[in-house]
Order: C-alpha cells, then structure tokens, then sequence
C-alpha cells in the first residue's frame, strides 16, 4: 500500500519552476521511480487498483443518468430556445444552424469555469498559488469534499454526454477524431482521478481549460450575431475580434504556460515527493502529457489562423479547422443541428 501523503508541505508556495526545471526534475523523478519499481507489471496494477480504487457502482450510475440528462437538456435547449432565438434574430441560415451548438457549450462552460474559479479563489484551496499541495495529506480512499464531488459530477457526465455529442450533434470538422480522443482521455482522467483521490489536481486542470472554451464560444457566437437582419453589427464584431485575441493568449498562458508548469510540475515531480510511492503515477502522468500533446496540436490551428490574417489571406473569423462548403461532409449528421461549416477556432480539453 501507497505511503500517506505528507501531513503539511513547506512553510510557504514553491515558485513556479520554468520550462527547463519542468523537465529536468520531472524527467529526474520519473527516471527514479522507474529504477525503485522493483514489482512494476500487471500484477502490481492489479493490486493498486483493489486497494486505491474507491469508485462506486451509484457513482458510475449517477454519472451515466447525469450524461442522458446533458443530452436530454440540449435537444431540449435547441429546439425551444437556440433555433427560436436564431430565428428571431434573423441569423443568415448557415450561422443559424451552427448557433445552437456555441451557445450550448458557451454557457456549460461559462458556469463550469466560473465554479472552479470560486474553489480556487473564493475558498481556502491553495491548489493554484501552491500547486504541490495537491497532494499534501493524500490518503487512499480519503473523503473527497461535496464542493469538490460536485464540480465532478458537473465535468464527467457533461463528457460522457460529449463523446456522443461529437459523433451524432455537432458539426464535423477536421480535427473531430482528436476531439473525441480529448473527450475520452478527459472522462477516463476524470474518473480515474476521482477514484485514485487525485482531485484535488483535477480541479486544477478543470480550470485551467475551461477558460479556452468559454472564450472560443463567446467569439464564435458573435460571428454569428454580426451579419443578421441583414445588416452588419459593429458591436458584435469588434466583441468577435476582442474574443479571438484573448482566446489565443489565453490558450497558450492558460494551456501552454500554466498546465504544464503548475499541474505536470505537480504530478511528474512534487507528487512523489509527498507520496513517494504514489499509485498509478506513469498512468496518470501519461494521459496528462497525452493532453498537453493535444493542446499543442491545437495551438498550431490558432497559429494558422494568425498566419493567414497576418499575411491577408483571411479577412474575417474563420474556423480553420472546418471544411469548406464544396468538401464538407459528415458521416452521422443530427437532426438538431446539422452540420453546415464556418465559425472560428476552436479547442479542447481534460
């Protein structure tokens, strides 16, 4: 059995390391814990999972009734409010079809970014000031706190619920395929994370994600609010520019920047320092890095999209990753919202 966390950390927060101390200490520890593996295999996998796993069967049900209620909520939501209001507002047909599914996800975003702020900010978790306390006073199968319960609720059954959304509701895009591998790598992380007790990092990793997607929605809405009643709305459109600026810093400092120096810093080397032979470490480090790979690809989208408007190639919001009307083509488009191209650049993540 896994040694217990450390009954308190330093004196004070550990500085944020840089780049090359990220991967020199991490590289170091994980090197480390590789030679001290003596038993590593599937045997010690096994017993790691029947005497750390603490996940049960009405938690897993919960979650699946949570996922049916998401969807449930978002044909709901689309039928008798999105396409009314897209309507109303006289959005031109291609936009109209792509709105339901921004404003859907800007407004799942939006409450579940502003909840982890307030874990993180308005109470007395130091989780992001002092990202190893993560694990200081870990124990196996310690009780994880109802806000806390309540934030993986919330994040697990929405990526159930999007794993399905990506094949059957949204629209098809290039980059669909790595987008339903995030959605499942994101519900394995979290479940697992759960189950190992590791949440405290993974409301960490909630928060420093969720801010991409409420600014990626919020832009895309008002590309699509801009050009309706057959007029141009400056306002909208200046908010769409404004959006895409602060949705491309904001990916790489929130993704690229904080990620990896506050959470990878965390689990690939501060984590075996307070737990020293912390369960499941190369797996939950391996699917962490998986992640920071995927922020990565996309990060090079958003560096296409600033290439080709820098360079005049591109005069308005375009969302690079989808395909143009003459190749566009969805294998399992929905009745809810079919799958018409346009918009701006898009994300995601655990």
């Amino acid at each position: 059995m896994a040694a217990a966390g450390t009954a308190a950390g330093p004196a004070g927060p550990e500085p944020m390391p840089s780049y090359a101390q990220l991967v020199q200490r991490g590289w170091g520890s994980a090197l480390a814990a590789a030679r001290g593996c003596a038993d590593c295999g599937w045997g010690l996998a096994r017993r790691g999972l029947a005497e750390h796993a603490h996940l049960a069967p009405p938690e897993l049900l919960l979650l699946a009734l949570g996922a049916l209620g998401w969807t449930a909520l978002r044909s709901a939501a689309t039928a008798r409010l999105f396409r009314p209001l897209a309507k109303r507002c006289r959005l031109q047909p291609r936009d109209a079809a792509k709105m339901p599914e921004s404003a859907w996800k800007f407004l799942f975003y939006l409450g579940a970014w502003s909840y982890s702020a307030y874990l993180l900010f308005g109470t007395d978790y130091p989780f992001f000031h002092d990202p190893p306390s993560v694990f200081y006073d870990w124990t196996p199968g310690m009780a994880v706190p109802r806000d806390i319960a309540a934030a993986y609720l919330l994040q697990g059954s929405f990526y159930g619920h999007s794993i399905y959304a990506t094949l059957y509701m949204d629209a098809w895009r290039k980059d669909s395929v790595v987008m339903l591998i995030h959605h499942v790598v994101t519900l394995v992380l979290i479940v697992s994370s759960y189950a190992f007790r590791y949440h405290n990092v993974g409301i960490l990793v909630l928060f420093l994600h969720d801010i991409s997607d409420v600014q990626l929605e919020f832009t895309k809405l008002n590309v699509y609010f801009k050009s309706r009643g057959g007029s141009h709305h400056r306002l909208h459109a200046l908010a769409a520019d404004l959006g895409c600026l602060s949705f491309s810093v904001s990916w790489f400092w929130f993704r690229l920047y904080w990620f990896p120096l506050k959470v990878l810093y965390a689990t690939c080397h501060c984590s075996l320092r307070s737990v020293p032979d912390i369960p499941f470490y190369f797996f939950f480090n391996a699917l962490l890095l998986l992640l920071t790979l995927m922020n990565l690809y996309w990060f090079l989208y958003i560096v296409a999209f600033a290439a080709k408007v820098l360079t005049g190639q591109v005069r308005e919001l375009k969302d690079v990753r989808e395909y143009d009307a003459a190749e566009a083509q969805s294998p399992k488009p929905s009745k809810a919202e079919k799958p018409l191209r346009n918009g701006l650049v898009k994300d995601k993540r655990f």
